[in-house]
């Protein structure tokens, strides 16, 4: 590659919940986005309670995969990181997943920390964003862990806790909407996680408080009145606290069709976004901020940054 030439490159990040592709021409500072897929795949599904992956869910990963493999073959890529987050890291027949995964794409996937899973939603949140409005506290709620990331040129700290969307719909809010009492218990739950994450990461310090991935991006989407999902009209948006509150109140008010009849609701979502709409709604309340930066740019857009280097 000529120096200052654009690098095509292909970034997947296969979390609890989703597994998505994001291929981008990265040189320098530039970034241009070629293409970006997402299918809900729930490659968590039931790891919190047996510490294995379903094999069910492994086909449904692999055959995601099979398909992203193709649109990069198509595409030119030149350059292609795989990262697996915290099902992954939970699950004890990850093997056999991984093995699958190289055989698809003839690389070895990354079964990565929660530490460098935070770095790089960190630095994918943050690239656009001025540094004069730092320290920034990126939150990543994914479908089996939560990042707290505190920063402003780069990861000051940073910690994981597990209290996803899809761990905390499995663990508590298991009907919709959800009884009273498995609310409060979910809180209690959520509540002692943040707070261990509040002992190595001090929230206080933070300026903007920025939130990344689909729990945080439908919650914005609701709180905007969005009839259809539109990532340009909630990307870098500004919701409330007491938005967030409201979106979250709503949708432990509502059923399972309810939600399902939303314009903006992805299909795969559906059965998650009352519990992370309720850790985000938690977060807003345990680090007091008052409004949250919605951001499209995450976990994969750091990916894809730092294949080009």
């Amino acid at each position: 590659m000529v120096v200052g030439e654009p690098m095509r490159v292909a970034a997947i990040d296969c979390g609890t919940n989703s597994l998505r592709l994001l291929i981008a021409d990265v040189a320098g500072t530039t970034f241009r986005e070629v293409q970006r897929e997402m299918e809900v795949v729930r490659l968590g599904q039931g790891v919190d309670r047996t510490g294995q992956f379903d094999p069910e869910a492994i086909a449904r990963t692999l055959a995601v995969t099979q398909k992203y493999a193709e649109i990069i073959r198509s595409k030119g890529v030149e350059k292609i990181r795989f990262c697996a987050t915290s099902a992954t890291r939970d699950a004890s027949n990850r093997q056999i997943f991984i093995d699958g995964v190289k055989d698809i794409l003839g690389i070895e996937p990354e079964v990565i920390p929660g530490t460098e899973e935070a770095a790089l939603s960190f630095r994918g949140a943050t690239q656009e964003l001025h540094q004069a409005d730092g320290p920034f506290l990126v939150v990543d709620i994914g479908g089996g862990s939560t990042e707290f990331v505190l920063g402003t040129e780069k990861v000051d700290v940073a910690k994981s806790v597990n209290i996803g969307c899809v761990r905390m719909s499995e663990r508590h809010l298991n009907s919709q909407p959800p009884k009273q009492a498995q609310i409060e218990a979910a809180i209690i739950d959520i509540d002692t996680a943040i707070n261990e994450a509040g002992a190595s990461v001090p929230f206080s310090k933070a300026s903007t408080l920025i939130a990344v991935a689909g729990t945080a991006t439908t919650v914005a989407a609701a709180a905007l009145g969005l009839s259809d999902y539109d990532r340009y009209a909630i990307h870098l948006s500004r919701i409330s606290a007491e938005k967030v509150h409201e979106v979250a109140a709503m949708f432990q008010s509502m059923s399972r069709e309810e939600i399902a009849a939303l314009g903006y609701m992805h299909p795969g979502r559906v059965d998650v976004i009352t519990s992370g709409a309720l850790v985000l709604s938690r977060v807003m309340s345990l680090t007091g901020a008052s409004e949250f930066v919605a951001s499209e740019s995450d976990i994969l857009d750091g990916m894809a940054w730092g294949l080009a280097l």
